[in-house]
């Protein structure tokens, strides 16, 4: 039988573009993902990961005292407890009970120890630095008693605020306004297209304002759980919400892909981690003491304590910390465009 024409004019159409759309295997090979694409994600959460629950975890497992500084009067209770305790702790001899109390309300000293009599002791801490700090110090005069068999009465001088019972509102204040700095700092970096420098460099300073004014409101006057001034205090957040902003954009514009996962673990993990919030900066290993003040959540959270509890008697350097991080990632990030013009015309 002859085949209709509309047939064979329908299927014909039909088999040639199966054929034009009917991928060749070498076209399929070329098209084929590197492995780069699926080992570089993969490899950089695996390290966001291990570093997170290394820094969270591993610093709690066993933290040890060192260098605490402890005021102690008396012309030989001094002599004493540095020999009983050793390099867990940072004797301050002084004259009497008062100036040992006037260093702790300063934050000179985590604890004040002092005779009360005959065979008893008065040791004064302050809540406001940390359970584990405090009970670290307790823990230690506490053994230093029994062996010389005396009574120690303990006191807090410098309590948290009733809303702040862990003292963890300023970790997690800076930890929420470092997250918000990251957020903003990673969203800037698509915006490159958008807005100019000049504007993504109000965007941050802009919003930085914003995050650390919520913050402190927040924080501060609606839930009191930290009782620094508030302009102190929005002061201290704009500046490490900008550092985290800028320094994430930075780290993002020079190192590419690999930028932003580097800002997770440099301001989130072990920024945080180490800031001295959840165990003690004086109970910390060598090399996270080194770096905890110098990282800006460990800055902030300094800050914040010492605006909350201790009249802003040492808030001056890590306010300076944290403006050393804005204005130097700012500058870079400024000096960016002229090295690339460099760069292009050099390579001219």
């Amino acid at each position: 039988m002859e085949t209709p024409i509309g047939t064979a004019s329908v299927r014909e159409p039909t088999l040639s573009a199966a054929a034009e759309v009917s991928p060749k295997p070498h076209d399929a090979a070329r098209h084929r993902p590197p492995v780069r694409a699926w080992l570089q994600p993969t490899l950089i959460a695996l390290v966001v990961v291990s570093a997170f629950i290394a820094c969270y975890v591993g610093l709690q497992r066993d933290p040890q005292p060192h260098q605490v500084p402890i005021a102690v009067t008396g012309p030989d209770l001094p002599g004493e407890i540095h020999q009983a305790l050793g390099d867990n702790v940072e004797v301050h001899p002084v004259t009497d009970a008062e100036a040992a109390r006037h260093a702790l309300e300063r934050h000179d000293v985590v604890a004040a120890l002092s005779t009360d009599g005959p065979g008893r002791l008065r040791l004064e801490i302050a809540g406001a630095v940390g359970t584990s700090t405090t009970s670290a110090v307790t823990n230690l005069v506490g053994a230093y008693a029994n062996g010389a068999g005396k009574h120690v009465t303990t006191e807090d001088v410098v309590p948290l605020t009733h809303f702040d019972a862990r003292g963890l509102a300023g970790f997690y204040m800076a930890f929420g306004v470092t997250l918000a700095g990251f957020v903003l700092g990673s969203n800037a970096l698509g915006l490159a297209g958008v807005l100019n420098l000049r504007q993504r460099f109000w965007l941050l300073a802009g919003a930085s304002v914003a995050i650390g004014t919520v913050a402190a409101i927040i924080a501060g006057p609606i839930m009191g759980a930290v009782p620094a001034p508030l302009v102190p205090l929005v002061l201290t957040l704009t500046l490490l919400a900008a550092a985290a902003a800028f320094t994430t954009k930075l780290l993002g514009t020079y190192l590419g892909p690999i930028g932003v996962p580097v800002a997770t673990l440099v301001l989130l993990t072990v920024g945080n981690a180490t800031s001295g919030a959840i165990i003690g900066a004086d109970l910390l290993p060598a090399p996270a003491r080194a770096i905890s003040a110098l990282l800006p959540p460990g800055a902030a959270v300094r800050t914040i304590t010492d605006l909350s509890y201790f009249n802003g008697a040492h808030a001056a350097g890590p306010v300076i910390t944290l403006a050393l991080w804005t204005a130097i990632a700012a500058v870079l990030l400024g000096l960016r465009p002229r090295l690339m013009r460099r760069r292009t015309a050099a390579a001219a």
